[in-house]
C-alpha cells in the first residue's frame, strides 16, 4: 500500500497547490477593476439576456467560491463579492457560471450526460471509503467487495472526466462573450481568462487523481486474484 499513500499524497499536496494558487488569483484579479464599471450580477444578466434566457434568477449567495448554476431552480448563484464586484474575477466567475445555465438552455450534450450521473456518483462517493478499506482488507477472503469499490471508482471517475468539457466549455463560453460585448478591455480580459484557466485546473487535478486511483485498485485486485 505504500505506494498508494504516495499517489494519494502527491495529488492531495498538487490539489491544495492549485487550490491555492486558485485563491491567490482571484485575490489578485479581484484589484482589477472593470473599465465598464460593471457587476457581477449585471454581467450575468446581460449574458442571460443575450442569449435569449428569461426563466433563470440571478441571485447572492453567502460563502467564498460559491458560485454555480442550479439547473434544477435555474438560478445562477454567486458568491456576495462576484455579485457585487465589479473587477475582472467577478466578470470571469459570473459569465463562466452563465455559460452553464447557456449550455442548459441548448441542451448541451455533456452537461445533460453529467447532470444525468449526479445521484448515482453522490451514492458511490458516500459509500465509496467504507467499501474500499473492507476489499482491501479483505481481499483474500472477500475479493468481491474490492471489485464493488472498483466499479463505484469507475462511476466516479466517468464523473470527473465529463466535468472537464463541461467546465472548459462555459469558460470559452464565457470569455468568447465578454470578448465580443467589449465587457472587459484587453488587461482585464487576460486577468479573467487567467482566472479561469486556474479554475479549470482544479477539475483536472481531480480527474488525475480519479483516474490514478482507479488504475492502483485494478492493479491491486489483478495481483490478488
Amino acid at each position: 500500500m505504500p505506494f498508494y499513500y504516495l499517489i494519494g499524497i502527491a495529488f492531495a499536496l498538487l490539489g491544495l497547490w492549485v487550490q491555492s494558487r486558485l485563491k491567490s488569483k482571484f485575490a489578485e484579479y479581484s484589484k482589477v477593476t472593470l473599465g465598464s464599471g460593471l457587476s457581477g450580477r449585471e454581467i450575468a444578466e446581460r449574458m442571460l439576456a443575450d442569449h435569449g434566457i428569461r426563466d433563470v434568477k440571478v441571485i447572492s449567495v453567502q460563502g467564498q467560491l460559491t458560485d454555480h448554476y442550479n439547473p434544477v431552480n435555474r438560478t445562477v448563484n454567486l458568491s456576495e463579492d462576484v455579485y457585487h464586484g465589479r473587477n475582472a474575477a467577478s466578470a470571469a466567475v459570473a459569465a463562466h457560471e452563465c455559460g452553464h445555465a447557456v449550455q442548459h438552455h441548448t441542451a448541451y450534450v455533456w452537461l445533460g450526460f453529467r447532470s444525468k450521473l449526479v445521484p448515482a456518483v453522490s451514492v458511490a462517493s458516500n459509500i465509496l471509503p467504507w467499501i474500499l478499506m473492507a476489499g482491501v482488507l479483505l481481499i483474500s477472503s472477500f475479493p468481491q467487495l474490492l471489485l464493488g469499490a472498483i466499479l463505484l471508482q469507475v462511476g466516479v471517475t466517468l464523473f470527473t472526466l465529463v466535468t472537464l468539457p463541461v467546465e472548459y466549455d462555459a469558460s470559452k463560453r464565457a470569455m468568447a462573450w465578454i470578448q465580443s460585448k467589449g465587457i472587459a478591455q484587453p488587461r482585464e480580459y487576460e486577468a479573467a481568462k487567467d482566472a479561469l484557466d486556474w479554475a479549470a485546473r482544479t477539475y483536472l487535478v481531480a480527474a488525475l487523481a480519479a483516474v490514478a486511483q482507479l488504475v492502483y485498485l485494478i492493479m491491486i485486485y489483478s495481483r490478488r486474484r
